[in-house]
């Protein structure tokens, strides 16, 4: 064999090698942009929370969209070549690049958002500029359309996934016999304001929405539906969000209520409204009710009959995206605030109030309780409204 074939066949041979540790190969830009997107350092104040580098910490959130897509055995390599990152992963399918550079993409757009939102004067010194990383790219079952993630979700957690409102909202799925490792597929996330900012800025945030606008509007049309082209369904959580949705698609979309939105021609997305995951914590707060616990617990209930209703029709629609939006909502509402409802009740006093499970089969058979079952599927009483 000649000197020339033996050096053909050892370039083979380490192209190939190279080709089998990095079955995509996706270019995220200059350290300045990538520096941006990733909002890196995400927790670093004198010290480092995390002492990660860039590349660890981008590394850190693809890792998390492999595994979340189902494809466990992904490894994820972040390198840089003349001046610029690129992200090896391997052990996914051709194709896996493109969602992720239409991510990148529209977060420019968010970042220009966010820079005139500061020239403007109107970017607060504790916010962070925060997309929606780590999420499912491909295997999506459905979208949560938010209002805006909380701080702690980037600078402790460093996970999207990882909050209050999300925790909650991934146990009411499971509740409605979605397993847990399977939940955040259906928790591919879109806020309307895409800034990590502290739990209570919702109110400061409510007048941002304009700056973000082609941010938005480009994220409800890759990200409501999948590949193949079939269209997920969507939860709006809370009434900023709601009201949103009515402003930019000019529909109403009430509490338990069905709309039909269209990110994109000739797409059609079935919407029902809900809930912020966290108002419970609020309706069922008996400071609303000058210390009247039984009024707490009366609201406290409503809102764990309406949550479970809603998260009932979203495992729906995901697992069968071609079902009967309306007849799937009915079923659910019948099952979790009239057949069911004494489970209902259950899981709002272990999960809300924190009682054992016994005690909260106690509670559930009391008459005081009996009695404020009957009254699920009726408005909740009067009291000071927050928008959250």
């Amino acid at each position: 064999m000649t000197k020339t074939a033996s050096l053909s066949i050892a370039l083979a041979a380490l192209t190939l090698s190279f080709m089998a540790q990095a079955d995509v190969s996706v270019k995220l830009g200059s350290t300045e942009r990538v520096t941006r997107l990733f909002a890196y350092p995400n927790n670093c104040n004198v010290i480092c929370f995390r002492d990660w580098t860039l590349g660890q910490t981008v590394e850190h959130y693809l890792t998390q969209s492999v595994q979340r897509d189902g494809y466990a055995a992904a490894k994820v390599t972040v390198r840089t070549d003349s001046d610029a990152l690129y992200a090896d992963i391997s052990g996914v399918p051709d194709g896996y690049d493109k969602p992720l550079t239409a991510l990148l993409d529209a977060g420019d757009l968010a970042y220009t958002g966010a820079t005139k939102l500061n020239a403007d004067g109107k970017f607060a010194y504790n916010w962070y500029l925060f997309l929606p990383l780590g999420m499912a790219l491909e295997n999506r079952k459905s979208v949560e359309l938010l209002h805006f993630p909380p701080d702690y979700s980037l600078t402790q957690a460093q996970d999207y996934l990882r909050s209050a409102t999300t925790d909650r909202w991934a146990e009411l799925l499971t509740d409605n016999d979605i397993p847990a490792d399977q939940t955040p597929a259906y928790q591919t996330i879109i806020d309307i304001a895409p800034i990590a900012a502290p739990a209570n800025a919702g109110k400061d945030l409510e007048g941002v929405y304009s700056y973000f606008n082609d941010y938005q509007t480009t994220m409800m049309r890759q990200v409501s539906q999948r590949s193949s082209g079939t269209s997920l369904p969507m939860v709006a959580f809370g009434a900023p969000v709601r009201s949103w949705i009515k402003e930019q698609y000019k529909v109403d979309v009430p509490l338990l209520g069905l709309a039909t939105i269209s990110p994109a021609t000739g797409q059609a997305v079935s919407v029902i409204g809900a809930n912020h995951p966290s108002y419970i914590w609020y309706a069922a707060d008996k400071s609303n009710y000058g210390g009247d616990e039984t009024k707490a617990d009366d609201a406290g209930l409503k809102v764990m009959g309406q949550d479970l209703s809603a998260a009932c029709w979203q495992a729906g629609m995901g697992q069968k995206p071609g079902a009967d939006a309306a007849a799937l909502l009915q079923q659910c509402m019948t099952r979790w605030q009239v057949t069911d409802k004494v489970s209902t009740c259950k899981l709002f006093y272990t999960s809300v109030r924190k009682m054992k499970p016994d005690q909260a089969a106690a509670k559930c058979r009391t008459g005081t309780v009996s009695r404020q079952l009957k009254q699920l599927q009726k408005p909740l009483p009067e009291m000071k409204q927050v928008k959250i």
